[in-house]
């Protein structure tokens, strides 16, 4: 478990895989940089495992190699440069009039985010190659798309990219209809944090129209007025929230206006960060590692994922991977979240077609960002991260070229040895903005 210091969620996947007596028995090897937040997150899980009245051990170290060796599954989920990279993500483009939300998947927030952890990831998979060359890598770190695309690209390491977009919105789905959940169907397909709902049934039956219904009858919650507009807008459904979705189209942040009339939460991320280290600090203080909320096992796909490969048995769930042919409108240099087959022969993505071209057409508005900052990451070339911010369509509704290239300017100088070594490119403003 990389990064194993965000303690509250690597508690949280521990208790997920010895909820299955198969997997009873397992070491987990925790790994963090941090000192403090990795004899924290030992002491959480060690009280999670004597919790669960199973058999487990527990290592740590400080250092990746160690845990490597010999893994059978590789969990990663870093953060690199914590809080204060994620302050530099709002700050600095904050100063030039563009507002976000969550900056960790798409935008300004996401390429950084994304140049800043493809060396780090990148570093792992290398030592992957040599000390566990077998073993399956579970990415959790965003941006999702990005780094899984860099995986792919870079390393003959098997990845696949996990998020719960998916299980969280066809639950909240259910609610809003008031279907009970385990009648509720769906396939979906598209890219991470803005797949599709391409059906959506209650017994099998279409379950649209009962979305339409709390449209046209305001009944959409306060917190989701973002993605009922896009319904309104495409007729069909999105993944991610609609706090991330504000940002990844041109439509909604660039105004104060529209801010408001959707509900719009600036500045979310700082915020939950703020939550994060707080509950961090409350864990470390406690005796055992242990917080007031029950740990019961979650939705989050990695231990059913082990168990399925450990017993050879057939499960599904929907997996971020290279688009091998999946979603015939979609770029093959591209990440794709589609619906995947896992059992004894590991992880298998399937096919779905076309997407409606509409749908695909927005998808690849992101899938744009998305290739271009992966090549500046492998190759160096920061003209690329020009680009990139140029092409992300929120970013482009907001500022004028020479504030996009005054403020990449900024934001590069600000997380300096944190980004891999970008070489001048041939490009130049022509001329220079102050902000």
């Amino acid at each position: 478990m990389i990064g194993a210091g965000s303690v509250v969620f690597a508690r949280q996947l521990v208790v997920d895989i010895l909820a299955f007596p198969e997997l009873a028995g397992s070491t987990f090897a925790l790994v963090d940089i941090d000192p403090v937040r990795l004899e924290t997150a030992q002491r959480m899980v060690t009280a999670a495992i004597a919790a669960a009245g199973v058999a487990g051990r527990v290592e740590t170290s400080l250092e990746r190699q160690p845990a490597l060796d010999g893994a059978d599954y590789v969990i990663n989920m870093i953060q690199v440069g914590g809080h204060a990279a994620t302050l530099l993500d709002f700050d600095i483009p904050r100063r030039y009039g563009l507002k976000q939300t969550i900056a960790d998947t798409l935008g300004v927030g996401g390429i950084f985010r994304a140049l800043r952890t493809i060396p780090v990831l990148l570093a792992l998979c290398r030592e992957m190659e040599t000390l566990c060359p077998r073993a399956l890598l579970l990415n959790y770190t965003n941006p999702m798309a990005m780094l899984c695309l860099a995986v792919a690209r870079a390393s003959r390491v098997s990845c696949v990219g996990l998020c719960h977009s998916v299980q969280h919105t066809s639950r909240a789905l259910a609610r809003y209809i008031g279907a009970p959940y385990e009648r509720v169907g769906y396939r979906v397909a598209g890219i991470n944090h803005m797949a599709w709902f391409l059906e959506f049934t209650v017994d099998k039956q279409d379950a649209y129209p009962r979305l339409w219904e709390v449209l046209e009858q305001g009944r959409v919650p306060a917190h989701d007025q973002v993605r009922f507009e896009m319904l309104r807008r495409l007729g069909y459904f999105v993944t991610e929230s609609s706090e991330h979705m504000s940002e990844y189209v041109p439509y909604f942040l660039k105004r104060d206006a529209l801010i408001e009339r959707f509900n719009i939460p600036i500045d979310e991320y700082v915020r939950r960060s703020e939550k994060n280290l707080a509950a961090f600090e409350a864990a470390r203080r406690s005796a055992t590692g242990a917080t007031s909320t029950p740990v019961a096992p979650s939705h989050e796909y990695a231990a059913s994922i082990i168990r399925a490969i450990e017993t050879n048995s057939d499960w599904s769930f929907h997996g971020n991977v290279l688009n091998t042919g999946l979603i015939d409108n979609l770029p093959a240099d591209a990440c794709v979240e589609v619906p995947c087959l896992v059992n004894g022969n590991g992880v298998q993505p399937t096919a779905v077609g076309a997407l409606p071209p509409h749908l695909a057409a927005l998808n690849r508005t992101n899938i744009n960002v998305q290739q271009l900052t992966v090549e500046a990451a492998l190759t160096g070339n920061r003209d690329h991260v020009y680009h990139a911010v140029m092409l992300d369509p929120h970013t482009a509704s907001v500022l004028s070229l020479d504030e996009m290239w005054a403020m990449t300017d900024a934001l590069i100088a600000a997380h300096g040895a944190a980004l891999p070594p970008l070489t001048p490119g041939r490009l130049r403003p022509s001329r220079t903005f102050a902000g």
